[in-house]
C-alpha cells in the first residue's frame, strides 16, 4: 500500500503552519516509513512511484508526501488571497511550475529543443480542441451509461451493490 499525500501547503483558508503542529507529514507515521518529494517535478514523481511500487512489494507500506502548490483558492468560497499574497503565487508560478521545471530539464539535458516542445504543444492543443468539440457534440449519457465500462464483467455491478436500472434516481 502506498499512501500518497499531495500537500499544497494550505488547508481551507489557512496555511499548514497555522493548522498543524507537525507539518512534516511524511514523518508522522509510527510504523510506516515516509519520504518527501517535490510534487511539482513530474519526472521525480514518475521515478519515485516506479521505485515505490517495487519497495512496497518487498517491504510493506510507504507514505509519500508530495510538496505541491495550488494557484487558486480551495473552493468558490475561498478566493485564495486572504491568507497569501499575489507575490507568493507569482513567485511559485515563475520558479516551481511543473511545466516549466520539465521544459527546463528537457532542454538542459538536450532531450528536446524549445522549438520541438512548442511544436508539440501546438499539436496537443489542436488535438485537445478537437476532442472537446467532439465531447460537446456527443449525446448526454443516459442513466444506463453510468453502469458501463466500470468493471471486468458486463453485469451492472457497482461496489458490491446491485442497482435496479429501472428505478428513477433523480
Amino acid at each position: 500500500m502506498i499512501y500518497f499525500c499531495e500537500n499544497n501547503g494550505y488547508g481551507m483558508g489557512t496555511s499548514q503552519e497555522r493548522a498543524a503542529h507537525n507539518t512534516q507529514f511524511h514523518q508522522r507515521g509510527d510504523k510506516i516509513p515516509g519520504i518527501k518529494i517535490d510534487g511539482q517535478n513530474i519526472l521525480m514523481v514518475r521515478e519515485t512511484m516506479k521505485w515505490a511500487g517495487k519497495f512496497v512489494v518487498e517491504n510493506g507500506p510507504l507514505f509519500i508526501e508530495a510538496s505541491t502548490y495550488r494557484y487558486h483558492g480551495h473552493s468558490m468560497s475561498d478566493p485564495g488571497i486572504s491568507y497569501r499574497d499575489k507575490t507568493e503565487v507569482t513567485e511559485v508560478r515563475n520558479t516551481r511550475d511543473p511545466l516549466l521545471i520539465c521544459e527546463k530539464m528537457l532542454i538542459e539535458q538536450e532531450w528536446s529543443t524549445k522549438e520541438e516542445l512548442k511544436a508539440m504543444e501546438k499539436e496537443i492543443r489542436k488535438v485537445l480542441e478537437a476532442e472537446v468539440d467532439q465531447a460537446r457534440k456527443d449525446p448526454f449519457p443516459t442513466r444506463e451509461d453510468l453502469y458501463t465500462h466500470i468493471g471486468a464483467t458486463k453485469e451492472h455491478y457497482v461496489r458490491g451493490v446491485e442497482v435496479a436500472l429501472s428505478q428513477d434516481y433523480r
